[in-house]
């Protein structure tokens, strides 16, 4: 079975640095300790207000970080230009509310398919993989396909914040969703809110092949560093993978 791949989201060292302005702490930095640490890629989202990962942080990561580089972004125009000018690996369409604190749910590619169609095409004309960061619900699943996405990206929130049968309950969604994303061709990759408590059942989905965790792993690198967080992750992952194969 192939090794189920870590995407680091270093979004959140921005967040500290832009708190106070300047340049530390450096989020190229800490894409390259990710690498170090056995990161597989690197996720970064430039919002329309810069709230966090800015211009010249992607223009630095596309120039200077080995790993593929995962680009977050809203279907806009602005974002699109930016996309076409630094090819990154992939871009990731999330939906963006400027009011919301993080991302807070799956992009409704079934409300917005037409807006979504266009923005879809152009990145892949530009060489560029496309990832939709959908609810694991089989309708979203179709309509990525249909659209032409190459991966569909899980939203764990509600799994993760959910406790007992309601958490097992999620965890059944985002089982069902996997398969049906092998089933329909589609890349499956999940990603929010995942910690050292939730990764385990996730990463232990057979057709899930990469998982993309930020917030966590930066604020637990404030305890314990950024690399002993990440490779702590990693041996959670990679432990749940073998229970696979054993």
């Amino acid at each position: 079975m192939a090794k189920l791949r870590l995407g680091v989201n270093i979004d959140h060292v921005a967040t500290i640095r832009n708190a106070r302005g300047g340049r530390h702490p450096d989020p190229v930095r800490a894409a390259k300790l990710a690498a170090a640490a056995g990161a597989d890629g690197i996720t970064a989202h430039l919002r329309e207000d810069r709230r966090h990962i800015a211009d010249q942080d992607i223009s630095r990561l596309a120039r200077e970080i080995d790993l593929p580089l995962n680009l977050e972004m809203a279907a806009t125009p602005e974002m699109l230009e930016i996309a076409l000018a630094h090819r990154p690996h992939a871009c990731c369409l999330v939906p963006e509310k400027r009011e919301e604190k993080t991302t807070e749910g799956g992009l409704d590619v079934a409300v917005g398919h037409r807006t979504l169609a266009p923005f879809i095409a152009r990145l892949r004309q530009g060489g560029i993989r496309v990832s939709l960061f959908v609810d694991p619900d089989e309708v979203q699943l179709a309509v990525a396909k249909a659209l032409g996405a190459d991966v569909v990206e899980l939203h764990t929130g509600a799994y993760c914040e959910a406790e007992g049968e309601a958490r097992a309950a999620e965890l059944g969604r985002i089982q069902r969703a996997a398969a049906t994303a092998e089933r329909l061709g589609l890349e499956c990759h999940a990603g929010h809110g995942l910690t050292f408590d939730t990764v385990q059942p996730v990463a232990a989905i057979p057709t899930v092949v990469e998982l993309n965790i930020g917030h966590f792993l930066v604020g637990e690198a404030i305890f314990v560093g950024l690399e002993a967080s990440i490779r702590h992750m990693r041996a959670l992952m990679d432990e749940a993978r073998a229970g696979l194969a054993a």
